[in-house]
């Protein structure tokens, strides 16, 4: 099975995405776990099959619930924006949670955003920071960025201008646009220099 995992993988690469969605097909028929992940997205970017959100969403659940990290993450997603089913912070919430609980970085980042909004869960500023803080602190340029807006306001943490900078410049670094604005402002008017 190794090798026609490698194979259908192969096919992706090379963006023959038919013959990799008959791969996967094939593979997920066997119940090989990854086969649901590739099946969603395929069918979610409409990729060697038509597009169908229901049938990524399916196939994203059915990877996530044989413990694949990214398909939690992707499950968490389709149902944090109602891709293909009913929009539900609270199972979107719960993926996120499952994907995070496996090293995955951008769920962190995600679930943080849930818990310092309070859609799907209780809301909850200092979890919100402390997700926030692991994804920022493993390179996530989002993360990064939601951050420094805690530090800068205080939310979760005591205010800390200096942090919230290091946070922002963090991002920029990383090319995340919002906060490369930030910096190029405050550069411009002479708050910082770079």
């Amino acid at each position: 099975m190794q090798q026609q995992i490698q194979e259908a993988y192969q096919t992706l690469l090379n963006k023959e995405y038919a013959k990799a969605f008959t791969l996967y097909t094939a593979l997920s028929e066997s119940g090989e776990v990854t086969s649901f992940y590739y099946l969603g997205y395929l069918y979610f970017n409409g990729l060697g099959v038509e597009k169908d959100l229901e049938k990524a969403h399916q196939n994203y659940l059915q990877s996530a619930m044989r413990e694949v990290p990214l398909a939690q993450l992707e499950v968490a997603l389709t149902f944090e924006n109602g891709d293909g089913c009913r929009q539900n912070y609270s199972e979107a919430a719960f993926w996120y949670e499952e994907a995070a609980k496996r090293g995955n970085i951008d769920a962190y980042n995600n679930l943080a955003a849930l818990y310092k909004e309070g859609l799907g869960v209780e809301q909850d500023d200092r979890k919100a920071f402390f997700l926030f803080k692991k994804a920022a602190d493993a390179g996530n340029a989002q993360a990064q960025f939601n951050l420094g807006a805690l530090y800068d306001q205080g939310i979760g943490c005591e205010e800390d201008k200096e942090k919230a900078l290091e946070y922002c410049r963090k991002a920029a670094f990383q090319g995340h646009q919002k906060a490369k604005d930030i910096m190029h402002r405050m550069q411009q008017d002479g708050q910082i220099v770079f």
